[in-house]
């Protein structure tokens, strides 16, 4: 009797653990699944926020598609010789307003065979933070032959050509040239004098070094973006900035990436 007991006792103590550890691994699953689900629901919601375009923002070649892009801060090809901080991709991005305002500039260049080519529009302020990190390195100067050759490193802020703000974190300046097409339809800059981000008061609109035709053309570009509604600037000839730009005081640091663009 006793032994049967014992054995009685052993099953009924098998019998509730194996439904303890049922229980156990029910609530564990259940556990799990909820965990999961709230992982789920977190990073979609992250994903749907991180993954848009602030409102107000376009990529510029849904507004303008024949633009041509040439996007110097996600290459090597810039004056710090590498990607920039923020450069995600090489995708273009601007407000909505300056995009419709440059594509009255492109359709009316097209009338003259001509176009445009845009070398950056909206800047991170992470990309900004790079360039003053870079400009305090003074042994850095891969690039100087090319973009500074004859500014001393140490005076790229004194003479105005590093800053800690920039207008393009607003979203609505844009750099810029006007180009050809070839007979095989292939783009050509036209002859500005200088190329893009060369530091040097030869990069003025209105220097008086340059041939007539590098200054007709500078002229031309700062004629048809100023009647577009383009401010045009004194030291940089591919430089503008949108009259009446909608966040002249918001100085925004999403990256430039691939993203859902917002409605």
């Amino acid at each position: 009797m006793q032994r049967s007991q014992k054995t009685i006792s052993g099953w009924v103590f098998a019998v509730f653990f194996v439904a303890q550890s049922r229980r156990l691994m029910i609530n564990r699953r259940r556990l799990i699944l909820t965990h999961l689900l709230l992982c789920y629901l977190f990073f979609s919601s992250f994903s749907a926020t991180a993954g848009e375009l602030p409102k107000g923002f376009v990529y510029l070649k849904s507004v303008v598609p024949d633009i041509v892009l040439d996007m110097r801060y996600c290459t090597n090809d810039n004056f710090i010789g590498r990607p920039i901080d923020g450069y995600m991709s090489c995708r273009c991005i601007i407000t909505e307003a300056a995009a419709k305002a440059l594509k009255e500039v492109q359709d009316e260049l097209k009338r003259f065979s001509l176009g445009l080519k845009v070398f950056d529009t909206y800047r991170p302020q992470r990309a900004v933070d790079n360039f003053v990190r870079w400009a305090k390195d003074l042994q850095d100067t891969n690039m100087k032959s090319k973009h500074y050759p004859d500014v001393a490193k140490k005076d790229l802020f004194k003479k105005g050509y590093i800053f800690g703000k920039s207008g393009h974190s607003r979203g609505s300046t844009v750099d810029l040239t006007i180009i050809y097409l070839d007979a095989r339809n292939r783009p050509h800059e036209l002859d500005m004098g200088t190329g893009f981000d060369f530091f040097s008061p030869k990069s003025w609109p209105e220097d008086s070094t340059m041939t007539p035709q590098q200054r007709g053309n500078r002229m031309l570009l700062q004629l048809v973006m100023e009647k577009h509604g383009f401010i045009p600037y004194a030291k940089e000839w591919w430089h503008f900035t949108l009259k009446g730009e909608p966040y002249p005081d918001t100085y925004f640091d999403f990256p430039v990436n691939h993203v859902t663009q917002s409605q």
